[in-house]
C-alpha cells in the first residue's frame, strides 16, 4: 500500500437488522445515514471493518 492511499466506502443498506457488532463497525467507518460516503485510509484495520460489513456498504473507485 501506498502512503497516503484512501479508499471511499458508501453505506447503501440500513443497519436494522443487523446484530451490534456490525452497527458498531459501521459507527467505526463513520457511516451513519444510508448514502453517506466516507473516504478512509486504506488500512488493513479499514479493510477488515469494510470486509465484516460488505453486505452494507460499497467501495467506490478513487
Amino acid at each position: 500500500m501506498a502512503v497516503g492511499k484512501t479508499v471511499k466506502i458508501q453505506q447503501v443498506k440500513s443497519e436494522i437488522g443487523y446484530n451490534r457488532k456490525q452497527r458498531a463497525t459501521l459507527v467505526g467507518l463513520g457511516l451513519r445515514k444510508i448514502r453517506q460516503i466516507r473516504e478512509l485510509e486504506d488500512t488493513p484495520a479499514v479493510r477488515g471493518m469494510i470486509n465484516k460489513v460488505r453486505h452494507l456498504v460499497v467501495v467506490l473507485e478513487n
